[in-house]
């Protein structure tokens, strides 16, 4: 037994059945100890999942040396994305106080700071910053809410299941549905980063705009 051996059978149970699955009863069991040892580890379950969260986001790449602020940033995110897909549960665990963790106070500190070597004014930069935060955190949430929420169903299934809603009501979703089930209803591998562009390609443009504006104010 050790530390490192029950933060990572926490981190299995997490990621197989839910957060709500680790308590100090189920991970003995996984384990094979009795509860009260876990103690000499960690002083309670908040304890745990609070280093459980660390070590999720300890796995997160920081902006390459030497990358311009876009590159940077958008590897890190791919990073961040790629990480919390495997452990959707941390999502949540991020964005609630009033604990914040150094790992990600680090990672904050350090997309901030790329942030500032692109010359945003502060106040583009603070949105920048939620815009790409929100994205990274919100699109996991949307994708594990409907990896969990639509079950791979047969075509016999789908059918009565779109008769039952009468899908033919609503023409547009008909055709939307219909293009999903040719795809067969997964999130293209290229979703998260097609969405990232978007709003690096929005902070580029309002970025190029400022620094017209500033070059071209008097005395400027």
């Amino acid at each position: 037994m050790s530390r490192d051996r029950v933060l990572e059978a926490a981190l299995r149970l997490a990621d197989a059945h839910g957060l709500e699955a680790v308590t100090m009863r189920g991970l003995a069991r996984s384990l094979g100890v009795e509860p009260m040892s876990l103690y000499h580890y960690a002083a309670s379950r908040d304890e745990i999942v609070g280093a459980m969260v660390d070590r999720v986001v300890e796995q997160i790449e920081l902006p390459p040396p030497g990358a311009s602020w876009r590159e940077g940033i958008r590897a890190c995110a791919v990073s961040a994305y790629q990480v919390l897909r495997q452990h959707p549960w941390a999502c949540n665990l991020l964005m609630a106080g009033p604990r914040v963790s150094e790992p990600r106070l680090r990672l904050i500190d350090v997309l901030l700071e790329r942030l500032e070597s692109a010359e945003l004014p502060p106040q583009l930069g603070d949105l920048a910053y939620h815009a790409i935060d929100s994205h990274i955190l919100g699109f996991t949430l949307w994708e594990s809410g409907y990896t969990r929420g639509l079950p791979p169903m047969s075509g016999a299934d789908l059918e009565a299941f779109m008769r039952r809603i009468q899908l033919e009501r609503y023409p547009h979703l008909q055709a939307h549905a219909a293009w999903h089930a040719t795809s067969r209803g997964e999130v293209r591998s290229d979703e998260f980063e097609f969405k990232l562009d978007l709003i690096l390609d929005g902070i580029e443009r309002l970025r190029a705009a400022a620094n017209v504006g500033t070059s071209e104010a008097p005395g400027g």
